[in-house]
């Protein structure tokens, strides 16, 4: 009896399951510029709108010729320097009391009220304290990044902890481990997964804190360039600076989401990054 072709039935094609392509993104990043061409040309005012050859000659001029008291290098480190202050302290403090948070309870009841208060203050809601006890010194902005990237170092930490099985839990305790190692040796590597989420959610938002904060209480960094730029009517000095910050904030996303790939794949998560 001969054999009977069955038609062959293809999954309904999705547009999630499509790999994008690399190209599209120069593809877009292209068409912005010359759309900015366009409106530059339209607008006829370089002290509004200035055009793409215009920002990109006034950088490669801050990378050798000082404005507002340094090269756009310097400015930079100026920056990074109170962005890893502030980010470093947020996660100095809020991991570790986020794991110890979801461990004991009465620690989380006690914290938690004031956490969740303190988590809905926007950082710049801290510029008035940063400018009456730091002035325009290296505190003020610190404190305005930390307190934009606390929040989301404390929450993945925490979410994390909650997460950890709880056979694990039951076994350490079996072989009589104290609360410390089995925060330390159990709930610690079960939460890095939701910890470098988290880190990766307050480096954003750290990065947006640090901008707000050098507009006002800094005499350097890349946000203050933009000041001294607006008080000149040097636009291109201004967009100089918002393309500086948004490059930056997009190396640090990616170094981050190159953390998760690796982290997800040691703890055998499967991640779509």
């Amino acid at each position: 009896m001969a054999a009977i072709d069955r038609p062959r039935v293809s999954k309904p094609w999705r547009a999630s399951e499509a790999r994008p392509r690399k190209w599209l993104g120069v593809l877009g990043i292209l068409s912005f510029v010359l759309t900015w061409q366009a409106v530059a040309v339209l607008v006829g005012d370089p002290s509004t709108l200035a055009r793409p050859i215009d920002v990109a000659q006034r950088f490669f001029e801050m990378l050798v010729q000082p404005f507002a008291g340094g090269t756009l290098g310097w400015h930079l480190l100026a920056s990074l320097g109170r962005f890893f202050a502030g980010f470093g302290l947020a996660a100095v403090i809020g991991v570790p009391l986020g794991l110890a948070m979801s461990w004991y309870p009465v620690l989380d009841a006690v914290v938690a009220p004031f956490f969740n208060l303190f988590r809905f203050i926007a950082p710049i809601a801290w510029v008035p304290f940063a400018v009456l006890w730091f002035g325009t010194g290296f505190g003020g902005p610190v404190l305005i990044i930390f307190s934009g990237a606390f929040a989301p170092c404390l929450i993945g930490s925490y979410g994390g902890g909650k997460l950890t099985d709880v056979r694990l839990l039951e076994a350490a305790r079996t072989v009589g481990a104290g609360s410390f190692k089995i925060i330390t040796e159990v709930i610690l590597p079960s939460a890095i997964p939701s910890i470098v989420a988290g880190l990766r959610v307050a480096s954003g938002n750290g990065w947006q804190s640090l901008v707000g904060a050098e507009l006002i209480v800094a005499s350097s960094g890349i946000a203050y360039t933009m000041v001294r730029g607006q008080m000149n009517h040097t636009i291109t000095v201004v967009m100089v600076g918002m393309i500086a910050i948004g490059v930056v904030g997009l190396i640090m996303e990616w170094l981050f989401r190159r953390l998760e790939v690796v982290v997800h794949r040691r703890f055998g998560i499967d991640a779509a990054v």
